[in-house]
């Protein structure tokens, strides 16, 4: 079976054909360790472990070598060393908060159902190969020294004559496009406006290691040579695919390439560039400064009394094909939880079919085609082929184990009071509409109680009484009601209520 792959390089959808078909090769850009991962983190997570599996069913598991790597040098990672753990040595306290926050991103995309990859590299670990390619950039005239400082640059990647490819080819920008869209480091040190950082000076304090080129102060890297030092180790001077988030595209991608072609003089970095698209809270971009952030693990362990399966998460996240954004909504994350616990209450006693259907194989060879995978995995559902089923979903890295999720809806209709004390009001919000609209739908109950407010406020506004009425109005909006006024064929006041969306 041919697998057809979208190219961000060459901006189109090409057949994949690996350099060496024994020995496929794929890296990602992981998690920077500083704190929980957010549900954006999650997406390259869960696509890139959807090929990785596609990958070990085409051409056998020993055949396939993913790497994603570690980010365990940053400045984030320091501020929050130095938060945390303000009595400690800076470098002792950022050791302490690498190694719990990667310990939380495992638990997390464990429970996510993605495997590890084969192996995953710390930065720190690679410092070694990170001076050997800055030694060469520098050498062939790729980079320069300034200041204590190693800088990449742009100009003399795009002078040079023979197979390097052009400095923004990546991105699709020229020089002057790249420098007017991007923040760009003003420095005296720099000749010119879009030559980045290799190498820089430590601060007091800061993690430090002897630097290269004669440089004779000790310093770190700079943030896009860690990744060109850890795929060349682990997968060569070039490999099969890279993949990450559409956002790394520019610089860090651009830098990458920039880095690796000069110091290794080829013309591609990896054959296969991929991206996935940008991910969106409830049609709005996830920011603290918005109250719609959310993590993975607030998502798995409850927020207020309410959480979703990592199987559930899983499958809402792939009912988007990956280059496409993604609108991460309560309601369809309910959804893809109750269809998945109908399909594990019918398949608990199947035995799982041995080969893995071709509704589910055939669209994931064609770019990752997942919205087309969902739709065959109710197709095998609604035909009866519960065995093909059970395999199909297990091939996607779900469980296909109703005891691994639990119950939908499994909490009962709350007090809105117990929301009040939200910090994310959009998201406990969101949570009301979605307690209120799956419990409401399914228990009778609580139906019986919302029509009792209603009547309770169909009599208060026959009394006059607007105060108590607006009360109603309020309690009712909080528990993700909506309610319309209206009248009757005879004229007559009637009030209707219908779940918020």
């Amino acid at each position: 079976m041919a697998l057809r792959l979208y190219d961000t390089l060459t901006k189109e959808k090409r057949d994949f054909a690996p350099i060496d078909p024994s020995n496929v090769r794929m890296y990602v850009c992981g998690p920077t360790v500083y704190d929980f991962a957010h549900i954006g983190n999650a997406r390259p997570v869960i696509v890139f472990d959807v090929l990785f599996r596609l990958l070990r069913h085409l051409y056998g598991e020993a055949h396939v070598k993913y790497v994603r790597n570690i980010t365990d040098v940053d400045d984030k990672i320091n501020d929050r060393a130095a938060c945390d753990f303000p009595g400690l040595p800076l470098n002792e306290a950022i050791r302490k908060v690498t190694e719990r926050t990667e310990s939380q991103f495992h638990d997390d995309v464990d429970a996510l159902g993605c495997l590890r990859p084969s192996v995953e590299p710390r930065a720190t670990e690679h410092i070694a190969e990170m001076r050997q390619i800055i030694e060469k950039l520098v050498a062939g005239g790729f980079a320069y020294v300034a200041a204590d400082h190693v800088l990449f640059s742009p100009a003399a990647m795009n002078a040079a004559n023979g197979l390097l490819p052009r400095y923004g080819a990546l991105a699709n920008r020229t020089l002057d496009e790249m420098i007017a869209g991007a923040r760009v480091d003003v420095a005296p040190y720099k000749r010119d406006a879009t030559d980045f950082v290799l190498w820089k000076p430590s601060k007091p304090g800061e993690p430090s290691w002897p630097s290269p080129a004669g440089i004779a102060v000790e310093g770190r890297p700079g943030w896009h040579i860690e990744c060109s030092a850890m795929s060349w180790k682990h997968l060569g001077e070039t490999f099969d695919i890279h993949g990450g988030g559409i956002d790394l595209v520019f610089p860090h991608h651009e830098n990458e390439v920039a880095q690796t072609c000069c110091a290794f003089h080829t013309s591609r970095m990896a054959q296969t560039w991929m991206h996935n698209g940008f991910l969106q809270v409830e049609g709005e971009k996830m920011s603290k400064s918005l109250g719609n952030f959310v993590t993975i693990r607030e998502l798995l362990e409850g927020w207020k009394g309410y959480s979703w399966p990592g199987d559930a998460l899983r499958l809402a996240m792939l009912k988007t094909h990956y280059r496409q954004p993604l609108d991460w909504t309560y309601e369809n994350l309910d959804q893809t939880h109750k269809f998945l616990w109908d399909w594990y209450l019918d398949i608990e006693d199947v035995a799982p079919s041995s080969v893995v259907p071709a509704e589910i194989v055939t669209p994931l060879a064609d770019d990752l085609n997942t919205p087309a995978v969902i739709a065959g995995l109710h197709v095998l559902h609604k035909s009866g082929r519960l065995d093909e089923l059970k395999a199909a979903l297990v091939f996607l890295g779900l469980s296909a184990d109703r005891a691994r999720i639990h119950r939908w809806p499994m909490v009962p209709l709350v007090d809105a009071g117990a929301f009040n004390d939200a910090n994310n009001t959009v998201l406990a919000a969101a949570h009301r509409r979605s307690l209120s609209g799956t419990i409401a739908a399914q228990n009778a109950d609580s139906s019986v109680a919302i029509q009792k407010l209603v009547d309770a406020r169909t009599a208060a506004r026959a009394n006059k009484d607007w105060k108590e009425s607006d009360r109603i109005r309020d309690e009712l909006a909080a528990m993700g009601i909506t309610i319309k006024d209206g009248k009757d064929a005879d004229g007559k006041p009637v009030t209707t209520w219908e779940i918020a969306r």
